[in-house]
């Protein structure tokens, strides 16, 4: 996957040799455990990136003017979780040992902790922030400890107390939030703390990881899980223009399930999503 995708993410079309970041997706929703077809958000965001501009007015920067390779996406087999993670751990790592930036586009949120095992691993004192309307902070869900309900819990278990910085969360069981309590940090619904945190961890290694169903239902109803209550879009891109001058060395984006909106708007939304932040933290 570092030769040249035939359809990419726009303008995201650097050569790999030269690209300060690679995006590439992850196409699985096998423990999804509502409502199927993240599998297909990746593929979805690539394919109608072009009715978006390349250009952000938000932060007056330009795709054009940035090197992202797209590397296409992952080929998983079926079935097989351990598997898959143990694939995007190997991708990511690849990237993250040549010196550049991976972004993953999900796919269901446990991707996330395959990619977070690699970056983990480079970087011993990584942090998370984590966008979300779930805690995701499960120790198991329906018998299963891996699963898209424990992915924050699995990293836990990777990096231990007080390096989960969790914003937006609006869902969970009461057992997530008392684990929060002693475990995360946890700011409930919205963004508020999140310029605190971002200069509190300003130095340190951070991954980034946004599920989208952060966003209000109302906005981003293309989603397995979708939650009211949550922010506005202009309060995501706020938020990742913010985390953008921290020390991003991963990231990624996920839950998007395109079967859910036939309107395309949810799509629209991940695809402008994806531009902010390659924007916010490609150097």
């Amino acid at each position: 996957m570092k030769e040249k995708n035939i359809e990419t993410f726009i303008a995201c079309d650097s050569d790999y040799e030269a690209a300060k970041a690679v995006i590439f997706g992850a196409p699985f929703d096998g423990t999804t455990s509502y409502r199927p077809g993240t599998r297909f958000g990746s593929k979805a965001i690539r394919s109608e990136s072009y009715g978006i501009e390349t250009y952000s007015p938000y932060q007056d920067k330009d795709l054009e003017d940035i090197a992202v390779f797209d590397g296409g996406e992952l080929d998983f087999p079926f079935g097989n979780t351990q598997r898959v993670l143990q694939m995007i751990e190997e991708y990511t790592a690849d990237v993250l040992s040549d010196g550049k930036l991976p972004v993953m586009i999900g796919g269901e949120h446990l991707v996330t902790l395959g990619a977070v095992r690699a970056a983990a691993k480079k970087y011993p004192d990584l942090n998370i922030i984590h966008f979300d309307a779930h805690a995701d902070l499960r120790q198991e869900y329906l018998g299963e400890e891996l699963s898209h309900a424990c992915v924050l819990r699995r990293c836990h278990d990777i990096l231990g107390d007080g390096r989960i910085f969790q914003f937006g969360i609006r869902s969970g069981d009461r057992e997530e939030f008392r684990f929060a309590a002693n475990h995360t940090y946890m700011n409930k619904f919205n963004l508020d703390t999140l310029d605190e945190i971002c200069d509190k961890i300003k130095d340190k290694p951070v991954y980034f990881t946004i599920d989208l169903d952060v966003l209000d239902s109302s906005v981003f109803p293309g989603t397995g899980t979708p939650e009211a209550g949550g922010m506005c879009f202009s309060e995501l891109i706020w938020g990742i223009i913010k985390v953008g001058k921290t020390n991003v060395v991963a990231a990624d984006i996920n839950e998007l399930s395109p079967p859910y909106d036939p309107s395309g708007v949810s799509t629209a939304a991940a695809c402008k999503t994806l531009r902010e932040l390659l924007l916010a933290v490609v150097r």
